[in-house]
């Protein structure tokens, strides 16, 4: 019995797998640039609000020291 089981849950892992890369197939190829273009875009506005924590960071720093 356990035996069937087994073998029932490998068929059933290996279809859900073999559903999975169709359907990520099926993602056309405007929409994968448009996900790396958005992903370009986040990463340059991130480094612009870092670097504006850190300069408002050091202003603070250097009235302190004044």
């Amino acid at each position: 019995m356990k035996k069937y089981l087994k073998s029932g849950l490998r068929v059933g892992v290996g279809a859900g797998v073999l559903l999975v890369q169709q359907v990520q197939a099926a993602v056309p190829a405007s929409a994968t640039a448009a996900i790396d273009t958005m992903a370009a875009d986040a990463a340059t506005v991130a480094t612009a609000v870092l670097v504006a924590i850190i300069g408002i960071v050091a202003i603070k720093f250097i009235r302190k020291g004044l």
